[in-house]
């Protein structure tokens, strides 16, 4: 009964990790440099979990299993970490270097599988050597992975070019190759010492959960923050100081408190930050939390969180019917604009507006 809900699990993940890694290749919405890295580590974490599972001793499979594919994946991982965090090693000369274990494991296997076709060596002993030589590998494969994904790890952390959404998600990702790496060594020990595969049936599992993991926080979230980035990135590059025109304030009418606070979010925007209160908005403007409530109810007869929404939805106003921002998420322009949640989105905009982002949307494409 174990066997077969493990076999069913391997399977399952297996067809969702391969439709996945080919999805973010031919997929528009998810293409990307970091993602076609991501797209093959995938390929080849599955390939691996289906090889295990399988066990071939002959053929093609057993000649890709002694390849030492996680030599592969190691680097194509490490690539991905680096082209997240934008780090300047993808630029230098001996980085290439780092695929020389892969090319020289595939090199010595095809040697091994010509000289089993043709004979080049005495039989006996190349069959004691390869053995011999499988094992050095296999080590220097796990050291490869260890050191890779430990240094990758040290890289993010110091990493200051992205943003602590992006940083979360490739920390996970990290520490859950480490914890694969440490059930990986587990379950060599207990194969020499007690020769049963338990943890290795453990290590297939999770290899198999990885496929569903990615697809969600990976893949699907990560996608919104990106996305996320562009539009802002997009904004910044057009937003000039001739271009903003600012807003008259008849100070006979309109206190002074709410004439700096209008400054700041049409100069600074502070209404772009999810995370930011009525006491971040008092200190700016040196006034207490309580005064600041009265002013903008006495003023606007509206909230202070009230206040500070009409920026956002107006901000993803202009986003949603602008034709340049429809290949982005709704989620995605409502955190550009401010909001911190999909639900904060779309509760402040239905009160707002009487409608969903995604109905203001279609009725501008309409018009």
């Amino acid at each position: 009964m174990n066997k077969i809900i493990l076999d069913y699990a391997i399977i399952t993940s297996g067809i969702l990790g391969y439709f996945i890694s080919t999805s973010l290749i031919i997929t528009a919405f998810y293409k990307s440099r970091a993602n076609n890295y991501l797209s093959l580590s995938l390929f080849l974490l599955t390939s691996l979990t289906f090889i295990d599972w399988y066990d071939p001793e002959y053929g093609v499979l057993a000649f890709i299993n002694n390849v030492m594919l996680d030599l592969l994946t190691a680097v194509t991982l490490f690539t991905y970490f680096l082209i997240q965090i934008q780090h300047k090693y993808l630029r230098k000369s001996w980085y290439k270097w780092l695929y020389f274990p892969f090319f020289s494991s595939l090199i010595i296997e095809t040697f091994f599988l010509l000289d089993a076709s043709f004979n080049l060596c005495n039989s006996s002993f190349n069959e004691e050597f390869a053995i011999q030589v499988f094992y050095i590998k296999d080590n220097i494969s796990f050291a490869y992975n260890v050191f890779l994904f430990f240094f990758g790890r040290i890289l993010i952390k110091k990493s200051n070019t992205i943003s602590e959404e992006k940083r979360c998600w490739l920390l996970r990702l990290n520490l859950f190759m480490i914890c694969i790496i440490i059930i990986w060594f587990l379950s060599k020990i207990e194969f020499y010492v007690f020769d049963s595969q338990y943890t290795t049936s453990l290590l297939l599992i999770i290899l198999s959960f990885l496929s569903w993991w990615i697809l969600y926080y990976g893949v699907f979230k990560l996608q919104i923050v990106v996305q996320k980035d562009e539009i802002h990135q997009y904004l910044i590059s057009k937003k000039t100081i001739a271009t903003q025109k600012k807003k008259k304030i008849n100070e006979t009418t309109v206190s002074k408190v709410i004439s700096q606070l209008h400054v700041l979010m049409d100069d600074e925007e502070l209404y772009k930050n999810p995370l930011l209160s009525r006491l971040d908005l008092a200190n700016r403007l040196e006034v207490s939390e309580r005064y600041l409530s009265q002013i903008i109810n006495q003023k606007t007869d509206k909230s202070v969180i009230q206040f500070v929404n009409e920026y956002r939805i107006e901000a993803a106003k202009n986003l949603l019917s602008n034709p340049l921002f429809n290949k982005y998420s709704i989620e995605a322009i409502g955190m550009e604009a401010g909001f911190k949640s999909k639900s904060a989105f779309y509760n402040a905009f239905n009160t707002g507006l009487g409608m969903s982002p995604g109905a203001f949307r279609k009725l501008q494409k309409m018009s």
